[in-house]
């Protein structure tokens, strides 16, 4: 298996592909599982692209991490392994959740070799008292589905999507919840107490081609907060997509490739 040892952790990655580098960045407690299992699908008929999965420190397999104690050391771990495995090479960002909030801190970091950027539910407000977020709903059911599983399943489903159907707990609990069962709650914890960053981000505009996808039903991040940073990436499509809470990638498969197509469409563009 491979593995990237960094100062600050010994982080475990997967490449698939070859050609230009995107950097795959899940969220708060699952694995990489979670981009490998919306991603990878989008490349069935692309070639060209090398898809680096991670899992991020305190998560997954990645080892040794103990030392972190803050979102910034969390984001100098990655930065690091990007700079060991892709030295000197320009590639892409797809960043969901926290992904999306450390995406942006390797954004303010080292610019100059991002040729594009795609965020996911991404993170916006670290703080969750100052998240604007609906209420949880559930806008789909399949009830007989739902009778067949276990009640510690159906609370966690009920709690976490708002689809709930066979194909949708089938993609859940194998791209999400496997990798949050394997997470190390203490070290989280202990990263939640410093969540943010110690500097400032979104600063800067970004003008290579963006995609930010945001589910109107996100009771986690929610999607009004990325409104906030929407000027600083002129070259974004912006996606509210209806029938999708914070797992879109599983609620509403098809228009997430779809979008996620496009965005390379463009990304291929600007390098023509």
């Amino acid at each position: 298996m491979p593995f990237c040892q960094t100062k600050k952790a010994n982080i475990y990655y997967e490449i698939i592909g070859t050609g230009i580098p995107i950097i795959m960045l899940h969220g708060f407690s699952p694995d990489h599982r979670l981009m490998k299992g919306c991603m990878e699908p989008v490349f069935k008929e692309r070639e060209g692209w090398k898809r680096i999965y991670l899992d991020l420190p305190g998560m997954g397999k990645t080892t040794d991490y103990s030392s972190i104690q803050n979102s910034d050391e969390m984001l100098e771990a990655i930065i690091e392994l990007i700079h060991t495995i892709i030295p000197q090479e320009s590639y892409l960002l797809v960043g969901e959740s926290y992904g999306g909030y450390l995406a942006r801190g390797i954004m303010r970091k080292s610019v100059d070799q991002l040729l594009g950027t795609a965020f996911i539910c991404p993170l916006i407000i670290p703080e969750k008292e100052q998240r604007t977020v609906p209420p949880h709903c559930i806008v789909q059911t399949d009830t007989a589905f739902l009778s067949t599983l276990s009640q510690q399943e159906q609370d966690d489903f009920m709690s976490h999507q708002v689809v709930l159907d066979a194909y949708n707990w089938e993609r859940y609990s194998t791209e999400v919840l496997a990798g949050c069962n394997l997470a190390d709650q203490a070290f989280l914890e202990k990263i939640q107490q410093s969540y943010g960053f110690s500097f400032a981000v979104d600063e800067k505009s970004f003008d290579k081609p963006s995609l930010f996808l945001l589910g109107k039903q996100d009771s986690v991040v929610g999607y009004k907060d990325a409104f906030s940073i929407l000027e600083k990436f002129p070259r974004a499509t912006f996606a509210i997509l209806d029938s999708a809470g914070h797992n879109l990638q599983i609620e509403q498969p098809e228009l997430f490739t779809e979008l996620m197509n496009e965005w390379l469409n463009r990304v291929e563009g600007e390098m023509n």
